[in-house]
């Protein structure tokens, strides 16, 4: 029952804060706190293990690399994505 109730209670509450008056999602504070952690300069694999994605490639949203430090960064990090060297 919490479950239902929870996000409700959540997006009720945050009307009165909300300019459009619509309230607040708990995916949307999900996603508004990691941008922050991105903006106060937190590393794409600090924020990889705050939010629990699996691959760093999913991380773009909050995290603006460079192509070759996206790739540099995942190649090191996400084993999933490696690719082997020709």
């Amino acid at each position: 029952m919490i479950r239902v109730w929870g996000p409700y209670l959540f997006k009720t509450a945050s009307k009165l804060h909300d300019p459009h008056g619509r309230g607040y999602t708990l995916h949307q504070l999900r996603h508004s706190g990691l941008k922050r952690l991105a903006e106060k300069g937190r590393s794409a694999p600090e924020i990889q293990a705050k939010s629990r994605h699996k691959h760093l490639g999913t991380l773009g949203r909050y995290v603006r690399l460079g192509e070759e430090t996206s790739a540099r960064v995942t190649a090191e990090n996400d084993e999933h994505n490696r690719r082997r060297r020709r």
